[in-house]
């Protein structure tokens, strides 16, 4: 096993020296003149941005100070956002550059040269002195025409990288968008068609996003005025000694039935037994492989899988094992791998985040390798499964094609 580690660990940075290398070359070599403060600068950058990004994936797991850890957060994790987007721009770049050198040649003033007036024929011809013969004309584009193509398209590029970042840095802090969807449960009486529950996942708190990202969740969530409120795990990115001042608005969460929380995988990251414990103390009633019995309906919650390394993982037995089938059943449940036991228990209604949409587009892609749906509501036999996008970001503050989100899912009773 520590072989693999290792040689993944290698491939990595292999990995990252190269595209580091390969923008250096596109945004620093290729524009700037040697030994001049531009490429200096961007040479220092480049060597910078790059340890920045690893002190700040690594410093949460070394428990390193907190102050530190935020000093790290922010240029550590929008380089990683910024390194992506910029890639993706030059490697667009790579198309359009043969393209621009070949309009700039052909507005290239053609040198033709100047016609020979001809002798008169009484004039003897002066003896001919054998000429060298021509060196045809080199096609590549003159330096001057080769630094302005570097420089237009690292220009665009660097803007639409950055400015991709930008938005999709902006989109988070604004806090998330309010869904709403209405989801029929054959087994839903009359009397509680309509019900509403307020679904709100991966907040991510952390050494970026912390209370002033909490209150506009909590503000977003009331502002539903919904009957029951259910936080679906990966809450923190912390312990409760760094991140409970941060968590402390989610005791104004308001609602009927009162707010539910089951773990995610993050909470194993960061203590989750003194997370549940916390979010008690808030007010919020943890569901840890447990159900409770709400007006017309059961409402159970699992650990995250993630939980099983320490002896917590899912326990569909307990949470669902001896419920009143003719009653419906709606399960929390962070990860959305856990549909196939959630369809064997017979759950109507899977509550899901974990995924974020992808976050980070193409990131979409390959959360659709790992997870059975990626946002949005699906049907898996007689269970219907809906995955919310997330009200966060983990490690970059950035969503790009992937809106962060809280879901209002209203219940409706086929016999209403």
């Amino acid at each position: 096993m520590a072989v693999v580690f290792a040689v993944v660990l290698i491939v990595v940075v292999a990995l990252l020296a190269g595209v580091h290398r390969y923008l250096w070359r596109r945004f620093v070599g290729d524009t700037t003149a040697p030994g001049s403060a531009l490429r200096r600068l961007g040479t220092a950058a480049a060597w910078v941005l790059p340890l920045l990004s690893v002190g700040a994936l690594v410093s949460g797991q070394a428990h390193a100070p907190f102050r530190l850890q935020r000093a790290l957060a922010w240029p550590g994790y929008l380089w990683l956002a910024c390194l992506l987007y910029l890639t993706l721009a030059l490697l667009v770049g790579e198309a359009v550059r043969p393209v621009l050198r070949r309009v700039l040649d052909r507005r290239r003033p053609e040198r033709a040269a100047a016609p020979v007036p001809a002798a008169p024929e009484a004039v003897a011809p002066a003896a001919e002195t054998p000429t060298a013969p021509t060196a045809p004309a080199s096609s590549a584009p003159a330096p001057s025409r080769r630094l302005f193509v570097a420089r237009a398209v690292g220009g665009a590029a660097a803007v639409a990288g950055f400015g991709t970042v930008g938005y999709g840095t902006y989109g988070v802090l604004r806090g998330p968008r309010t869904k709403r969807i209405t989801v029929p449960l054959a087994k839903l009486p009359r009397s509680a068609h309509g019900f509403r529950i307020a679904v709100v996942s991966d907040i991510h708190l952390g050494p970026i996003l912390g209370r002033a990202h909490t209150r506009r969740v909590v503000d977003a969530v009331n502002a539903t005025r919904p009957d029951l409120i259910a936080v679906v795990g990966d809450l923190v990115d912390g312990s409760v000694a760094d991140l409970g001042p941060a968590a402390e608005p989610l005791a104004e969460l308001e609602a009927r039935h009162g707010s539910f929380f089951v773990t995610g995988n993050h909470e194993y990251f960061s203590g989750a037994a003194e997370w549940v414990a916390h979010v008690r103390e808030l007010g919020l009633h943890p569901l840890e492989n447990a159900r409770v019995e709400i007006d017309g309906f059961d409402l159970a919650g699992v650990n995250d899988v993630a939980g099983e390394s320490e002896g917590q993982g899912p326990d569909f037995g307990r949470a669902l094992g001896d419920r009143d089938p003719a009653r419906a059943a709606v399960l929390l449940a962070h990860q959305p791998v856990v549909i196939d036991d959630a369809v064997a228990y017979g759950v109507d209604l899977q509550l899901s985040g974990h995924t974020h949409g992808g976050q980070l587009w193409p990131g979409n892609l390959v959360a659709e390798l790992a997870n059975p749906t990626v946002a949005g509501l699906e049907r898996y036999g007689d269970t219907q499964l809906y995955v919310s996008r997330g009200a966060g970001a983990w490690g970059p503050p950035v969503r790009v094609g992937a809106p962060s989100d809280i879901t209002v899912v209203e219940l409706a009773s086929r016999q209403a």
